[in-house]
């Protein structure tokens, strides 16, 4: 009881509750000792501190500022840094100087043996060098240290196919495809299997491509092109369709569907498709090759010499553009002219017996029937088993008063036309009709009264040169087939600073223009079309391979059509020489009126 009396006072405590009384009393813990922070970063090996600069100025292909860099750093380094070394063998092989950037691999090598990357430059500038068999060396060096590698096996198939050693690289592209699928892997494959010419292996491997990307329309041009080979219009026409409608503007699917219709003789459709490639390529051989046959099917002779003069001054070593411009010059009586352009293609293509024919009816008409005679000859002696030389030969001593001579070849002619016929080939019905009337003329041998049989070249007048063979059908300088490059395509490319893809296939796209009139003295050549070469039509009726092609194809031999003669020679045009202001009229009228009329619908 509190004394309310006195002065002092009383402080209560406040009675504790059970929970109160529970709760732990908390622990006082020591706070660790604070370190001084460092007053600055850590400080990056002098060897390797500029790495990144040296990056960023080789992406962006600033060399000379990034060679600035690479100078200091080794020069800092002692000539140690491996990756300065290794950037500056990139730059060195960007500028063509291959050695040195070999030179500089190796030294990267030396720095660090340990490294795939490196022996994969080196073995890279190996094969830029031609040194295919150092390159596979170094190539199976760095694949003991990176296993289950695609880039390295995909490389050394290249290097064993340029090698010719073709097994070894099918094998090895084929382990490349097993470690993962790549586009460029199955070119090349194909492309092997073409040079084998096995064309139905090839379009195993192209369908398996297109299965793996559907969307690619080199691939699906390729495919079209391969079936085309092997008559599979049908197939063909839908991978071409299928690749225009991934690229409407894709020059090989283009000039591909153009020449099928211009194999059918639907020349204005066919036109019509060219004029759309030519906005992409208008500076293209091929093209102006096309559409100069195009106008020569619809009987447009002033056209056709325009379009094919266009072409040939675009290219004038290629042999088919030749081949058919003296075609042209022979069929509209222009012998002189024919006779110049027939030995200009020989002297660039001498095993074409085709082109002694042609060569011999133009000399026949010229009057020097020995040097025609002689033609003939050598004509046969290069391919005995043409019954259109045979044929020709025949009317030409004929014609002149040889007929016991005549009568022999008639007898090979009707023996050759009796075995292939046995065999299932056709045989144009042309020859056969001119065959019927000069049979009996040599039997009754009179030939008073009765005009004389013109030695004629094949006929073509019902065909157009079209289908390729790009691969597409690759096409390469041999047979009938004017091949898009003498050697073969660089299939490896550098990546930036770290290697990367290696083997890339560059497809590059010319900018297009509208089609331009064709003047009468330009002519061209460019790979617009199929690394394919193609068979089934007489080389004056096929277009020009394109260069940049994927390959070289090879020639199917199995059912050519043969070629027929022509009978008699239309009169030369009657429009002079000095009218050349009207040929881009016509020509230009000629594709208008293409455009308007027959266009097929959208692939």
């Amino acid at each position: 009881m509190a004394d309310t009396g006195g002065t002092d006072e009383v402080y209560n405590e406040p009675q504790k509750t059970d929970a109160t009384r529970e709760v732990p009393s908390i622990p006082s813990v020591v706070s660790p000792s604070v370190k001084p922070r460092p007053r600055k970063a850590p400080e990056i090996p002098v060897f390797e501190r500029r790495n990144w600069l040296i990056h960023l100025h080789y992406v962006r292909k600033e060399f000379e500022t990034c060679k600035v860099l690479i100078r200091e750093q080794l020069s800092e380094a002692g000539g140690m840094c491996e990756y300065a070394v290794y950037v500056q063998g990139l730059i060195m092989r960007q500028e063509g100087k291959i050695q040195e950037s070999l030179d500089l691999f190796q030294t990267c090598a030396l720095l660090n043996s340990q490294n795939p990357e490196n022996l994969k430059q080196v073995a890279r500038s190996l094969f830029l060098l031609a040194r295919h068999k150092a390159a596979i060396e170094v190539y199976q060096q760095a694949a003991k240290i990176c296993d289950n590698d695609w880039e390295i096996f995909h490389n050394l198939g290249v290097c064993h196919m340029y090698l010719r050693d073709f097994e070894k690289a099918k094998t090895n592209l084929k382990q490349a495809l097993t470690v993962r699928r790549h586009e460029v892997s199955y070119v090349m494959l194909g492309k092997i299997y073409l040079l084998e010419r096995d064309v139905n292996a090839a379009i195993d491997i192209y369908r398996s491509a297109v299965e793996y990307s559907p969307e690619n329309p080199d691939l699906l041009t390729t495919l079209g092109l391969l079936y085309m080979q092997v008559n599979q219009y049908q197939k063909a026409f839908e991978n071409l369709g299928n690749a225009m409608t991934f690229d409407p503007s894709h020059t090989k699917a283009i000039m591909a569907a153009g020449s099928m219709m211009q194999s059918h003789t639907d020349f204005d459709v066919a036109i019509t498709k060219y004029r759309i490639a030519a906005a992409n390529t208008p500076e293209s051989p091929p093209l102006w090759n096309n559409i100069g046959m195009c106008f020569f099917g619809k009987k447009k002779y002033v056209a056709a010499i325009s379009c094919l003069k266009r072409a040939n001054y675009l290219a004038p070593f290629d042999w088919k553009i030749l081949y058919n411009l003296g075609l042209v010059h022979l069929t509209t009586g222009q012998y002189a002219s024919a006779f110049h352009f027939l030995s200009a293609a020989i002297n660039l293509k001498a095993d074409l017996a085709q082109l002694y024919m042609l060569l011999a009816v133009a000399l026949s008409h010229l009057e020097d029937s020995d040097n025609a005679s002689q033609a003939y000859e050598y004509a046969i002696k290069l391919d005995g088993q043409d019954p259109s030389i045979l044929l020709n030969y025949t009317v030409h001593l004929l014609n002149h008063d040889d007929r016991r001579k005549a009568s022999g070849y008639m007898a090979q002619f009707e023996g050759l036309v009796a075995s292939l016929k046995a065999s299932g080939r056709e045989v144009d019905q042309e020859l056969l009709d001119l065959a019927a009337v000069v049979g009996p003329t040599i039997q009754v041998g009179d030939t008073a009264g009765k005009p004389r049989v013109a030695p004629g070249a094949a006929s073509v007048l019902n065909q157009a040169s079209s289908l390729a063979a790009s691969s597409y059908a690759a096409p390469s300088r041999n047979n009938q087939y004017a091949h898009i490059s003498g050697e073969e395509p660089d299939i490896m490319n550098d990546t930036p600073v770290t290697p990367g893809l290696m083997a890339r296939s560059e497809v590059t796209a010319a900018p297009g223009h509208d089609l331009p009139p064709a003047p009468s003295t330009e002519p061209g050549n460019q790979p617009s079309l199929w690394s394919l070469e193609q068979s089934k039509l007489s080389p004056m009726t096929r277009p020009l391979a394109p260069i940049g092609s994927p390959g070289n194809l090879p020639e199917i031999k199995d059912g050519t059509k043969l070629p027929g003669v022509i009978q008699s020679l239309p009169s030369p045009p009657s429009r002079l020489p000095e009218d050349d202001n009207e040929i881009a009229e016509e020509i230009e009228r000629e594709m208008r009126k293409a455009d308007k009329s027959g266009r097929l619908p959208a692939l």
